[in-house]
């Protein structure tokens, strides 16, 4: 089909073509009606994630056989249907193959010269903004998708703070690292305890985009261990390869601020990523040990690999004290039992103010980037007593694991009333078409964008 043009008709159960028995217009139904019009069925899709989805599907398991130009019919579709749409195609052509030795190739749909025109009743700003907004989230996207499937060896708590450094330079937004000698001089203890087995130091990357203009300072919060072998509490060994992925909330801020700063917000965002490996040494800290904070309080460790909620407690403290923010969120792939509660469609949402709760699943259900509400009544907080310390990091019970972890969070945010947790363990890394088994999704980056808009 070289050098040809490809029309794309879309269709859903409402407007399938009639007397096709051999297409139902049924959801992600592809069917070619001739050598030049290609057909694909909606069914009852109207989730906005189904929706990107089923593009990103179609357009990735032909990404290497397009024709020259590819015509999207997308006439009479609103501007918000068009930028799903065009999200999605942008992501078929994602390449995972990360170093592999042949040349990793962009999207073939990008640019001036890419091979995707859309087809529109009438163009309008709307519609070219929306337009926009596709190309620019996919491209973030990508970026953390790359993140989140490269290898531990290659994305080390220095190189997310190099990736940082770089994003902040190209986007005009300040970045700050504190190195393991800065972190020791202003008393981030939980995230240095973390770092211990590992010979590689660990950093708190601080990302600032700063408008000029702007009512409301955001801080983000991001779980950053880039590798995570459970420590001297160590992981069985049969997945532990995908323990590569346990910087899914570091991923989704460090995309979530350059996102921002591309798009101009008017809102200061300021991502707080503490960032380490977890392995195992003679100097790894030892269950049962006792350590500080940066808060102050002590922490008795139960469990080696209820790492994620030490290194975030360091984080969120930093944040509220030397930020001041309007709202706090965080961001974590921090429990299995979160994805024996939700699975893999949403993430765990955690917060005592109802209007953030509310602020937060409006983007969700905008984006279709799921959450579900859990509860954070203090009779939890008791799980928390150490008979030695002010607080233990877990409370080793085969039930509750996502909110004792959320209230232990709670303890280090200064009583924040705008904080809100959120665990992306079942939603940062699942099953897409780039790769046979789990890959990174770039859970967040919309979800936090839309929010971001919202307080804008």
């Amino acid at each position: 089909m070289a050098e040809e043009i490809l029309l794309i008709k879309v269709y859903d159960e409402n407007s399938a073509p009639e007397n096709q028995d051999m297409f139902r217009a049924e959801k992600g139904e592809s069917w070619w009606y001739s050598s030049r019009e290609l057909w694909l069925g909606l069914g009852k899709v109207q989730e906005t994630s189904a929706l990107i989805k089923i593009f990103r599907s179609l357009f990735y398991k032909r990404k290497d056989r397009w024709p020259e130009e590819i015509i999207l019919d997308a006439r009479g579709k609103s501007a918000e249907w068009i930028e799903a749409a065009v999200n999605g195609i942008l992501l078929g052509g994602y390449d995972i193959q990360l170093y592999k030795t042949s040349p990793k190739k962009m999207s073939i749909f990008f640019g001036d010269n890419g091979k995707l025109k859309i087809w529109v009743t009438q163009e309008s700003g709307e519609i070219l903004k929306g337009i926009g907004l596709a190309q620019k989230t996919a491209v973030v996207q990508m970026r953390i998708m790359d993140l989140m499937n490269a290898p531990g060896n290659h994305k080390s708590p220095t190189l997310l703070a190099e990736w940082a450094i770089e994003s902040g330079a190209e986007n005009n937004y300040n970045v700050r690292i504190l190195d393991k000698e800065m972190l020791q001089k202003e008393g981030l203890h939980a995230l240095l305890s973390v770092s211990k087995g590992s010979a590689e130091p660990p950093v708190l990357i601080v990302s600032d985009y700063h408008p000029e203009a702007y009512r409301h300072t955001v801080a983000l919060v991001g779980k950053g261990v880039t590798f995570d072998t459970g420590g001297i509490s160590i992981k069985p060994s049969g997945n532990m390869h995908l323990m590569k992925s346990d910087m899914g909330g570091a991923a989704a801020v460090l995309g979530a601020v350059e996102l921002a700063a591309q798009l101009k917000l008017a809102v200061r965002v300021v991502g707080v990523i503490p960032s380490t490996e977890n392995c195992v040494d003679g100097t790894s800290t030892k269950p049962g040990d006792v350590i500080q904070s940066y808060s102050g309080q002590t922490i008795e460790v139960i469990d080696t690999d209820a790492e994620g909620r030490l290194i975030l407690a360091d984080g969120l403290t930093y944040a509220v004290r030397n930020f001041k923010p309007d709202v706090v969120i965080d961001l974590a792939t921090l429990t299995g039992s979160i994805i024996q509660t939700l699975g893999y469609e949403a993430a765990g949402l955690f917060t005592s103010n109802d209007q953030l709760a509310a602020d937060i699943s409006e983007a969700a259900d905008l984006t279709g980037e799921k959450v579900w509400r859990l509860p954070l009544w203090d009779v939890y907080r008791e799980e928390l007593s150490s008979d030695i310390a002010d607080v233990k990091n877990y409370h080793g019970k085969p039930m509750a694991g996502a909110i004792v972890a959320a209230k232990f969070l709670e303890a280090f945010t200064d009583e924040h009333t705008s904080w809100a947790h959120l665990d992306i363990a079942g939603t940062a890394f699942g099953d897409t078409e780039y790769a046979p088994g789990r890959a990174g999704t770039a859970y967040g980056i919309r979800l936090l964008r839309a929010y971001l808009e919202q307080i804008s």
